[in-house]
């Protein structure tokens, strides 16, 4: 069996309905189901498989940390979120969601007209993302629960694409992104945001990071230019990439 065969059968779980936007997921042909976390030692330097592998799976003690207000400071949800260029009316998705932190942000810049997919592999994950967005009343918010080798994102329609300190944590990456080339609508971008691989005094140790040279590099090979680049975030890379194909539409 395959990597990718061994991660689709490991498990499976159920996206209970969220802020009851269940029919707007089958419009919008979003399939739900849960991925596994397996354990296997870390790969090879020029690898385009994930640095770590480790459950998500306690979101009560996840928030402590992802949502801790100190956060704000390097992280920059605002100026990030800003950055994107985002429309009301726009379809923004946050792969690897997490607890939330962005949810807010990426709900206000697309509007009660546009839609936020907020994605991550994790059952509890989700369920926390659901009541979370009911709680602050963010509407245009739909947790979906996909695979870590399929985000189910529906094709032609997403205009942005925010990866916020999870592209590390992604297996097989050349082949996940040639294949999310499908999915954006004509304009559409994916933004990296990850830590520099270097000591710093917040986000994962050295070896769970990977270079902006090596991120930049495997996006090219999967069908990917650099079409931006920000340099406000103290600790991280922050790369905006459009689909490389000559006479593809610019960014919008």
């Amino acid at each position: 069996m395959s990597r990718r065969g061994e991660r689709r059968a490991s498990r499976f779980g159920v996206l209970p309905p969220a802020l009851g936007a269940l029919p707007l997921a089958a419009l919008l042909g979003i399939g739900l189901a849960a991925a596994a976390q397996p354990g296997s030692a870390p790969p090879a330097q020029d690898s385009d498989d994930a640095t770590a592998h480790h459950p998500f799976d306690e979101p009560e003690k996840w928030a402590k940390l992802f949502d801790d207000p100190a956060r704000d400071v390097w992280q920059k949800p605002a100026e990030t979120v800003a950055a994107l260029g985002l429309k009301p009316g726009m379809i923004a998705a946050d792969l690897g969601a997490g607890t939330g932190y962005f949810e807010s942000y990426l709900s206000r810049a697309v509007g009660a007209a546009g839609l936020v997919l907020a994605i991550d592999p994790e059952p509890k994950m989700v369920q926390y993302l659901g009541k979370r967005a009911r709680q602050e009343g963010l509407a245009n918010v739909l947790p979906v629960l996909g695979l870590n080798d399929d985000p189910f994102l529906p094709k032609g329609r997403v205009d942005r694409v925010l990866i916020a300190d999870t592209y590390h944590h992604i297996d097989d990456r050349l082949e996940y992104f040639g294949r999310m080339r499908e999915v954006l609508a004509p304009g559409g971008t994916v933004a990296v945001v990850d830590f520099h691989k270097r000591p710093l005094p917040v986000g994962p140790p050295p070896e769970h990071k990977l270079a902006r040279e090596q991120v930049v590099d495997e996006m090219q090979k999967a069908g990917w230019r650099l079409a931006d680049e920000k340099t406000f975030l103290p600790y991280q890379y922050f790369l905006i990439f459009a689909p490389a194909a000559a006479g593809g539409k610019a960014p919008r």
